[in-house]
């Protein structure tokens, strides 16, 4: 089967993730980036050899664009290629009416100009929402709390350092819609007790009862998370926690927790891509990103 000819519109954080993106991938091709007259028109190794254009008609043949430009002129970069006839994967950044508003001009135009169009790929829009769905399906009568950085304590964040073999910590903490706080420690291990660790001379569950019999942390819910560097955690930045519980009433308690630390640009972008290689089985219209289908 031949590749699909992809191109990207924009050339920001979620463009340059596409773009490195597709040059990794068996089933799409990159077919050149699409940027503003004003910038510059030979993008920075290794995508040095990429053809980049002011206008997509310049590009020889394109199969799906990716829009990948602020959420404010989406709408209207997206007009212009459905009314060209080009499918679309595209992944604004609206939340409410807005967002609902959105899908269904989107939706309008592709059906009026027979094409396609995926809309809502990427983290979130995109994935975040299936994850969360999938809480609420699991435990349908409960609470969620979402956090996309959780704050840090110095004063925890010291006392796991202080443990033997930990190299360098980060205790972060958020409460959940009841009020109770629970505490989020990152933790990386020397090089000594990384060695040592097979012999259970040092282990996250080791770190979890010394924490659970310290006075700063006793009677709170902590949980302990093994990096690779503290240092990289903390430049990154980026994360998200979301956390289900089951409502008391319920008589049974269920708890689910998704914990990550993650670029969103690159997750984006492996969405898009996941959406991209669909536009050939789809009949006309717009279509919300979706996992299954």
């Amino acid at each position: 089967m031949a590749k699909l000819n992809v191109a990207v519109i924009g050339f920001g954080r979620v463009g340059r993730a596409c773009a490195m993106a597709l040059r990794n991938t068996d089933y799409l091709a990159l077919a050149g980036v699409v940027r503003r007259p004003t910038s510059p028109m030979k993008l920075p190794d290794p995508l040095g050899k990429i053809q980049v254009v002011t206008h997509i008609r310049d590009l020889k043949r394109v199969d799906v664009a990716l829009i990948c430009v602020p959420a404010e002129i989406v709408l209207g970069v997206a007009r212009e290629l459905l009314q060209a006839e080009i499918p679309i994967v595209e992944n604004a950044v609206l939340e409410g009416h807005a967002l609902e508003a959105h899908y269904d001009a989107v939706g309008n135009i592709a059906r009026h100009h027979s094409t396609r169009a995926i809309v809502g790929a990427g983290w979130n829009p995109g994935m975040l929402p299936l994850f969360e769905r999938a809480f609420i399906t699991l435990i349908p009568d409960g609470h969620t709390k979402r956090t996309s950085r959780p704050g840090a304590s110095l004063h925890h964040t010291e006392m796991v350092e202080s443990i033997e073999g930990i190299k360098g910590a980060l205790a972060t903490e958020m409460r959940d819609v009841q009020g109770q706080l629970s505490r989020y420690v990152y933790v990386e291990f020397t090089k000594d007790a990384k060695d040592a660790k097979g012999s259970g001379v040092t282990s996250v569950d080791r770190i979890e009862a010394i924490l659970a019999a310290d006075p700063l942390f006793v009677g709170e819910k902590t949980h302990v998370f093994e990096v690779e560097s503290i240092a990289a955690l903390e430049e990154e930045g980026r994360g998200i926690l979301l956390e289900r519980t089951g409502a008391e009433r319920t008589g049974a308690h269920a708890t689910l927790l998704l914990e990550g630390r993650f670029d969103v640009s690159t997750f984006a972008a492996r969405v898009m891509l996941d959406a991209a290689q669909r536009i050939p089985s789809l009949k006309p219209g717009a279509y919300r990103y979706s996992l299954w289908g």
